[in-house]
């Protein structure tokens, strides 16, 4: 296992500026945006970064243990890989490059329904350690199979994703014909032009395409006839309704993405959903919305405990980890710095970004004289204000 990262790119900055050199605009755009504004892109990360943690200097002090105990798992840190939607279009191999790292460092890898590689390919990368996020379809034909095909690959943790009853909007996507699914205009064939590598690594890994759904679309479909298709596949809302049948068929555990709210985290409660990833789909949904931090403390002070709590969106770094735990996360998972990482160093970047994360988020331990992430709550001083 690697346990180094590369010290020309030790800090999240570093690893966004290079994908943002290494990527057509439209790919690293994509990753990069929220919805609209960017309103809750930003406050995401700024209301996180407003937690402040108090050390305490002179109390004994063991070093830092990171290995954290999620469904009778024990993982090697605090943190996973988020899903992320095209992940083969920012880079080619994102999805397999991710899962391969998360499988050597014992940390959960997500794969999305709408990423790049299969069911299938990421069972076998990982030995059937990965967890698998469902955007329910509209049919339950295939919702079924997709379900068997997942238990099939060893898959022990379903997602169920509840926070986008309908695509956000998204300037950037729309100018660069992104919405669902790509589209090759001039001005994006030209950007291509100018990254020669991404060029020549796409070529040899195909074309992406959405790999666990391939079996049940249409074959010959045009673009315009792709989306369609796309966009009708996956209308409709996630509501209670849906949910039961399949935590009664999954004999695993089933999460609940997406949560933003008391209300819905007794909902999940009711229907005997293991946890929630408390979520604002990295501000890509809702720019009026709340910022994750400020749900996650909400949420936690009625219900930790009760549920297993998880958080995404707006965590970038150790820091960040160790600012979520605080307020009584319990878990987190980070998807634009992995895939920043993907797009600046290829093939090492998952090595890269789980090594570097493991080195900050033990570096604020140390300093703070926390010897256990769940003991990171202690040292919380300060929230959003």
């Amino acid at each position: 296992m690697n346990l180094s990262y590369n010290t020309s790119y030790p800090g999240i900055d570093d690893l966004r500026e290079g994908a943002r050199r290494r990527t057509p605009r439209f790919a690293f755009e994509y990753l990069d945006g929220g919805c609209n504004e960017d309103v809750n892109l930003l406050k995401n990360t700024d209301d996180l970064r407003q937690v402040e943690l108090k050390p305490f200097y002179l109390t004994p002090h063991q070093p830092p243990v990171l290995k954290t105990e999620l469904f009778g798992h024990e993982y090697d840190a605090p943190f996973g890989i988020a899903p992320i939607g095209l992940q083969g279009l920012i880079w080619p191999g994102a999805p397999e490059i991710l899962a391969r790292a998360a499988a050597e460092h014992n940390v959960p890898f997500i794969l999305s329904t709408v990423s790049t590689a299969s069911i299938e390919k990421i069972g076998e990368i990982t030995g059937g350690k990965f967890w698998y996020q469902l955007y329910h379809p509209a049919d339950n034909a295939i919702r079924d199979d997709i379900l068997n095909r997942a238990e099939a690959a060893g898959c022990k943790t379903l997602v169920l994703l509840c926070d986008v009853p309908t695509f956000g909007y998204r300037p950037r996507d729309i100018r660069n014909g992104l919405a669902m699914p790509p589209r090759m205009t001039l001005r994006n064939v030209l950007q291509i032009c100018g990254k020669p590598n991404w060029a020549v690594r796409t070529l040899l890994n195909g074309t992406p395409h959405f790999a666990t759904m391939k079996k049940y679309m249409p074959k010959g479909l045009n673009m315009k006839q792709l989306g369609a298709y796309m966009n009708a596949t996956f209308s409709g809302r996630l509501n209670e309704e849906k949910i039961a049948p399949i935590r009664d068929r999954w004999k695993g555990h089933v999460v609940l993405k997406g949560v933003a709210s008391e209300e819905d985290t007794e909902r999940a409660i009711r229907l005997g959903i293991d946890g929630i990833i408390v979520s604002n789909h990295g501000g890509r949904q809702v720019d009026a919305g709340e910022s994750t931090v400020r749900s996650l403390l909400s949420v936690a002070a009625k219900y930790r405990g009760k549920i297993r709590l998880m958080v995404d969106s707006g965590l970038r770094t150790g820091p960040d980890i160790a600012r979520a735990l605080a307020c009584d996360a319990e878990f987190t998972f980070l998807g634009r710095t992995f895939m920043y990482a993907v797009a600046a160093l290829g093939r090492e970047g998952g090595q890269h970004a789980i090594a570097m994360l493991k080195v900050q988020l033990k570096q604020v331990m140390d300093q703070l004289c926390c010897h256990r992430v769940s003991d990171l709550s202690k040292h919380l001083l300060r929230k959003p204000g």
